[in-house]
């Protein structure tokens, strides 16, 4: 008979290591990363209902949290009794909840059925609920997971304005979205979380492109490392791509030809893009994208889509691609993002905001775009 012998029948997997991070009274910080990285995990140990292996954590104020649908309500209590409870258990009055109540159901907009059990609401309705909740109990620190991906347009801007309003009031905001447009508007900072572990934190624009280089890289399964063109003299933001071919310069022109950063509103502008291939390559794409100061994609385009095919290349060749549009921009501050890509789309040199320009104009408009409109108007007796 052979002797029992120990054996491990499971291996040990950890969703978080290593993590460590603080969060400032009154600041927005963005958690992003890929699905799986850990980042419910993350506000679940903040808020206390999971408790880390090691280490600790430590939070100074009311936390009220929105994490997964259907956490926190019970479902056969109507919405009102809900919300009763919920400001219950984060400590305040009845007294309180009861003159927060009117807000709270004015902001969900869900009518009647508020006085229904929430198992009847639709996903829609329990989120708006919840949300509504959740920054009516007047919290100092708001944990959000999410949960403004299932509210129509008009819940989401109101949600917006309603954060901008936390900030005013500087309640602390730790949230995960995967809308990394929301990311940029709302957020202070963010931080980039992978395979359980902090790999960035920083401007919300930067680890936003360190996140989206992550992704493709992993894709193309190319590690991440240094520029592929450390000698290079452009210095974008974030650099990634298999290297097939190399961006060796970009500028923009004015409408006289010369080059400069800076254009008056309307000017015809010209952006103008030399790369150099170093392995064979067949209809290659070379695109172009303007963004905002704090990060918002204003327009793109490439070759493909204004239906130029670039035909074959061998090593050594080199590449200009002028693309030529009028600047009606407004004035403010721009970057300018290039990239020569491969037929399906995959990068081979992708340079996050390569270019900073600006744009002047005399006459004040509000948004990024000058549409230039006419007026019309008539007396009606």
């Amino acid at each position: 008979m052979l002797p029992f012998q120990s054996q491990r029948l499971h291996t040990d997997f950890w969703a978080l290591r290593d993590v460590s991070f603080e969060v400032e009274t009154g600041e927005m910080l963005s958690l992003i990363g890929p699905n799986g990285c850990g980042k419910s995990t993350l506000l679940q140990i903040v808020t206390g209902i999971l408790q880390p292996t090691t280490g600790r954590v430590f939070t100074k104020g009311r936390i009220a949290a929105l994490l997964e649908l259907g956490a926190g309500f019970n479902p056969d209590f109507t919405g009102r009794e809900n919300v009763l409870l919920n400001g219950e258990i984060l400590g305040l009055s009845r007294a309180a909840i009861e003159r927060a109540l009117p807000s709270i159901e004015d902001f969900a907009e869900i009518g009647e059925f508020i006085h229904r059990p929430v198992k009847e609401y639709s996903s829609g309705m329990y989120v708006r609920l919840a949300f509504a909740t959740a920054i009516h109990v007047d919290p100092e620190i708001l944990v959000v997971d999410e949960a403004l991906a299932v509210g129509d347009a008009a819940f989401a801007n109101r949600c917006i304005r309603k954060f901008e309003e936390l900030r005013d009031r500087n309640v602390t905001v730790l949230f995960v979205s995967h809308d990394l447009g929301l990311v940029k508007q709302l957020s202070d900072r963010a931080i980039l979380l992978f395979n359980g572990q902090i790999a960035a934190q920083g401007r919300p624009t930067d680890i936003i492109n360190r996140y989206i280089g992550l992704v493709l890289d992993k894709q193309a399964a190319k590690p991440r490392g240094k520029s592929a063109h450390p000698n290079r003299a452009l210095r974008p933001t974030n650099q990634h791509g298999d290297g097939t071919s190399e961006v060796l310069n970009v500028s923009i022109l004015n409408s006289v030809g010369q080059i400069t950063t800076a254009f008056a509103s309307g000017e015809v502008v010209t952006v103008r893009i030399r790369s150099r291939f170093n392995r064979p390559n067949v209809e290659p794409m070379v695109g172009i994208l303007i963004r905002t100061r704090i990060g918002m994609e204003v327009y793109g385009t490439n070759t493909q889509i204004e239906g130029q095919q670039l035909g074959n290349f061998v090593p050594g060749d080199e590449l200009e691609v002028d693309f030529r549009f009028q600047c009606w921009l407004t004035a403010q501050l721009y970057t300018l993002t290039v990239a020569t890509q491969n037929a399906d789309g995959s990068s081979q040199d992708w340079l996050d905001d390569v270019v900073t320009f600006e744009v002047i104009d005399f006459r004040p408009s509000t948004g990024v775009m000058n549409l230039k409109a006419t007026v019309e108007w008539r007396v009606l007796r």
